[in-house]
């Protein structure tokens, strides 16, 4: 006999061996087994009843079948009407096996669905929890693969592990036991050590074939990792021609899939030669002593059809044994993968009593705050600065200096090394960081919008408001007429992280939505960097009016957009050099000083040039008129 698996396709899920088998088991039964869900425990109750009966019935058919042979094989006046009565009972147990499966089918699949959706929600949310140390070094392809098979592992455990393989060796059990009644020991034994060599073989092949299967797995990880990245990274190949490049990275992870799913396929063939052998040894034997015990006379013609009859029904459940023990490995194997991701620590949490940050102004405090990635390598030195309600403070300094990280520890993405931040007086440590995000609102550099609406993107802010409060915080940041007049106006896509928008258009939803959140505190992290001058002074004005009686703190590296902040905070290797107004820093003339003359100069020269430019074009205009 063949196995079954042979024409399964073979998973395709990374294999990290980190846990054993039965820790991720004790893992998983809290979601079959849940707290406080009377419902979910007595359908796993009705279940295993319903499969003890399905059971029950299934290991009885062959015995009707046995009564039906005999009654038919005899000269007796009840030939007519007796193997009428036993087939009809036969068919009726036949079909009520069948019933009661499905009943137990049909009660567990709220159990199983909601164990998938409780445990995929669960690391979902943790994912989220986790630090931005972890995101940004993550491998996001990789990631969703590890969850989406986590899941799917949990499906398949719950239906195959429960009702086949467990059932299974209960059914065989009590076939031996049958069989010994029935007949004599022998038949029990050869039974038995026939179904214990094939589940020998199956799990040591198996076993031994797992190195092949975790390899072609991890590069299957590998290539989907590539291609989505250079996915998202689509204009970037785009701008230095690198398609056949990444079409190379692409190739060679499939070429080490494709090297390691043939050995997987040989080895696969090897292992169903391996069963199909010990299946039909054993099935010979039984039948040539069932054929001496008829020959004999020790035995009826029914007893040899029982004898074959459950042979038949044993080996049918064991030849898929071989597909369903691999794929729980398999199914284990993801869901210790994604389990792991359960047990990773969250970095920043949250103390056990910690209360909600209490916004009496949003004044904001940096008192002698350090903070540095690795230890070797410091990002902020003993930086001190308060932010009082209504003020605006600008951070200026030359790239590197640490002026984003700022943005990152008020957010507490990150724990300060040294010193404490403080909002209204309260260290942001010891308080609940959703109340602290609440309190927060930031137009980044880099604006990433989701494969969405217009309109999603900037209801993002605050998901409850109203269409004309949407349209409001639009008119605010200078998008609204630009929405308008697209064909689908707020319903329209913005593409895959925006990529369907400028760089300016992109930033001003950015505005728009967090306008439209409505925070105590405002963070304006190069918020108009990508702006023309127009729109820039457009928005600066908008900006200045949304952040009149809030907290703003603006990172800036282009020092026109801050010189009229209440103070300016200069910053060079991860200290504060100068601070000061505008007025004041020029009078010193120090760093700052020094960095507004640099770029005046380069504003200067860009006029100059586009100046030039033009009477160049207008030049060419003239004589191509003249001629």
């Amino acid at each position: 006999m063949r196995s079954l698996a042979a024409d399964a396709p073979e998973d395709q899920s990374g294999l990290k061996g980190s846990r054993n088998d039965l820790r991720t088991l004790r893992t998983l039964m809290p979601y079959l087994w849940p707290k406080n869900a009377l419902e979910m425990r007595v359908r796993v109750v009705i279940a295993v009843l319903f499969l003890a009966v399905a059971k029950g019935i299934n290991v009885g058919v062959p015995i009707l079948y046995k009564l039906a042979v005999d009654a038919i094989s005899s000269n007796s006046a009840a030939l007519i009407v007796v193997p009428v009565g036993i087939l009809i009972a036969y068919g009726l147990a036949r079909t009520m096996s069948l019933a009661f499966g499905e009943f137990r089918d049909a009660i567990f699949a709220k159990v199983a669905q909601r164990a998938i959706r409780e445990a995929g929600l669960k690391t979902f949310r943790h994912l989220h929890k986790l630090a931005m140390r972890f995101h940004l070094d993550r491998q996001t392809g990789g990631l969703s693969r590890a969850v989406e098979r986590g899941t799917k592992g949990i499906d398949f455990l719950l239906n195959f592990m429960l009702f086949n393989v467990l059932p299974t060796l209960l059914e065989i059990l009590l076939v031996c036991a049958i069989m010994w009644g029935l007949f004599n020991v022998w038949y029990a034994l050869v039974t038995f050590v026939t179904v214990g060599t094939y589940i020998f073989w199956t799990i040591a092949v198996t076993d031994w074939r797992l190195k092949y299967r975790r390899q072609m797995n991890k590069m299957d990880g590998e290539a989907n990792t590539k291609a989505i990245d250079s996915l998202l990274n689509y204009e970037t190949v785009k701008y230095f021609g690198n398609e056949e490049h990444e079409a190379g990275r692409f190739d060679e992870a499939l070429r080490s899939y494709e090297a390691s799913a043939v050995k997987s396929k040989v080895s696969l063939s090897m292992l169903n030669v391996g069963q199909g052998a010990v299946i039909s040894i054993g099935m010979t034997a039984l039948m040539i002593m069932a054929g001496f015990g008829v020959k004999n006379g020790t035995m009826t013609l029914g007893d040899f059809v029982l004898v074959n009859s459950y042979l038949i029904q044993l080996f049918l459940p064991l030849n898929f044994l071989g597909f369903v023990y691999r794929e729980i490995k398999q199914s284990l194997t993801d869901m210790d993968e994604m389990f792991s991701l359960l047990e990773r620590e969250t970095e920043i949490e949250d103390h056990a009593e910690a209360p909600a940050l209490t916004l009496t102004g949003g004044e904001v405090t940096f008192e002698n705050v350090s903070f540095h990635y690795q230890p070797e390598r410091p990002i902020l030195k003993d930086v001190s600065l308060t932010v009082k309600p209504g003020q605006t403070v600008a951070i200026v300094g030359p790239s590197g200096a640490g002026k984003s990280t700022i943005s990152r520890l008020l957010y507490r993405f990150y724990d300060v090394t040294k010193g404490r931040i403080l909002i209204d007086g309260q260290d942001i440590r010891e308080v609940k960081q959703d109340s602290v995000r609440a309190a927060i609102g930031i137009v980044p550099q880099d604006t990433v919008l989701f494969n969405d609406t217009i309109y999603y993107n900037i209801s993002y802010g605050r998901p409850s408001a109203s269409p004309s409060e949407i349209e409001e915080a639009a008119r605010l940041a200078s998008i609204h007429d630009f929405i308008t007049e697209l064909p689908d106006g707020y319903n329209a896509r913005v593409g895959e992280r925006g990529l369907k928008l400028s760089g300016g258009e992109k930033q001003r939803v950015a505005i728009a939505r967090t306008i439209l959140k409505g925070p105590e505190i405002l963070i304006f992290d190069e918020a108009t960097s990508a702006l023309d001058t127009h729109t820039e002074k457009e928005i600066q004005q908008s900006l200045r009016e949304v952040a009149a009686d809030r907290t703003a703190l603006v990172i800036a590296h282009r020092l026109s957009t801050v010189i009229e902040a209440d103070e300016i905070i200069v910053l060079e290797k991860g200290s504060i050099v100068e601070r000061g107004t505008h007025a004041e820093l020029l009078e010193k003339a120090g760093t700052y000083a020094g960095m507004w003359a640099r770029q005046q100069e380069a504003e200067k020269a860009k006029e100059t040039l586009a100046r030039n430019l033009d009477e160049d074009e207008l030049l060419v205009t003239a004589e191509t008129a003249a001629e």
